[in-house]
């Protein structure tokens, strides 16, 4: 992890909520669940001040999260088509990014980012090697809080033809000197040329901090 391009207190605010989450969830003594409370409302207090959310509506967020605090994970597509690469448009924001998103529960991670490529795009394809495993800020702007790796895959296009879903508009496969503006929240500048880099060197070996 790039540790100098998180601010402290994120990772304070982080590490606080993780604590507290873990320990609500460990903890029979109601002494210790005061306390760990209070660290919860610690960190919403943090996230509060640096952000947009008020600390309640932060304390919601971290109130939903059960159990020991672990990493979440993403998984994103890198597929081509005469060097050209597959971007599909977000309802959410209208920017473009690498198709893929959260993993489910009881889906291989090469079987996950398979499937999102179908249902984001129309296209039918195969994982064939991952490209790199990333904490999800390490070139993120704006910062996202939930500590994120995101997995990143070489894919074969197999066959399929473009089409939108409920959560994409467009899809288009893009030359990396002529793309369109990006969702900042799922795929960089640093995504695409990294998955450009390992189509044209497969020799390399997978990269991951």
């Amino acid at each position: 992890m790039h540790d100098m391009n998180i601010p402290k207190w994120l990772k304070w605010a982080r590490d606080l909520q993780a604590i507290s989450q873990s320990g609500l969830h460990f903890t029979s003594d109601d002494f210790d669940r005061e306390r760990y409370e209070k660290i919860r409302h610690i960190a919403a207090n943090i996230m509060a001040h640096y952000t947009d959310m008020n600390a309640e509506a932060w304390l919601g967020e971290f109130q939903n999260q059960k159990g020991y605090a672990t990493p979440k994970v993403t998984v994103r597509a890198g597929v081509f088509k005469k060097h050209q690469i597959l971007l599909v448009r977000e309802n959410s924001d209208g920017g473009w990014s690498m198709p893929g998103g959260w993993a489910d529960v009881n889906d291989p991670p090469s079987k996950m980012v398979e499937r999102e490529v179908c249902e984001e795009s129309g296209f039918t394809v195969r994982a064939s090697k991952l490209i790199s495993v990333h904490e999800s800020n390490h070139d993120q702007r704006p910062f996202i809080y939930w500590h994120n790796y995101k997995l990143t895959f070489l894919c074969d296009l197999i066959g399929g033809v473009a089409k939108p879903s409920i959560e994409t508009s467009e899809i288009d496969f893009f030359d990396i000197n002529n793309l369109p503006p990006l969702s900042p929240l799922r795929t960089s500048m640093e995504d695409i040329e990294e998955a450009f880099y390992y189509l044209e060197h497969p020799e390399v070996a997978t990269y991951f901090e």
